[in-house]
């Protein structure tokens, strides 16, 4: 009767909704990787290998959306507790950037990457000396790449 015709509606427009979710995820990830190999696929090669390039760009393509929208959170969570860490003139080496430091560490993981230490901290070190990174930490407010790496320092050990 009507009930179950109205479940049915309900149900394929969850489904529409999920499968353009979708979609648009498949979509964000071909983006993505069409960028990052326009821009910074040649650089990268030259700096960290072919075969560290290849097996991100595999790990890249073998996203889950669940992983996607946990690193994309993720991601937020860190700026959102930077600038207000910042704001407040926090020190790196106390309990905010401990905090923000561990949430970094989920952030590079979420993808399945394993962590490496080394390069955690080289990373960090890349936010402060790559004028690119910088201006997507400081973009809301400035003095967040370095508050980042300054944290990562002090407590990924």
């Amino acid at each position: 009767g009507l009930i179950s015709s109205v479940k049915e509606t309900i149900l394929t427009q969850e489904r529409n909704e999920i499968m353009s979710d979708e979609k648009k995820f498949e979509a964000f990830k071909r983006d993505m990787l069409k960028n990052y190999g326009d821009t910074y696929e040649a650089e990268s090669r030259e700096k960290y290998g072919d075969q560290e390039v290849d097996r991100m760009l595999t790990r890249v393509k073998g996203v889950t959306r669940g992983q996607y929208e946990e690193w994309e959170r993720l991601g937020q969570e860190i700026l959102e507790k930077l600038s207000a860490a910042v704001a407040a003139g926090s020190d790196p080496a106390g309990e905010a950037g401990e905090e923000i430091t561990a949430l970094h560490h989920r952030w590079l993981t979420v993808m399945g990457d394993k962590y490496d230490l080394q390069r955690h901290r080289g990373l960090a070190e890349l936010y402060v000396q790559d004028e690119r990174f910088t201006a997507y930490y400081d973009r809301e407010r400035p003095g967040c790449a370095r508050f980042l790496r300054d944290a990562v320092l002090a407590w990924a050990k």
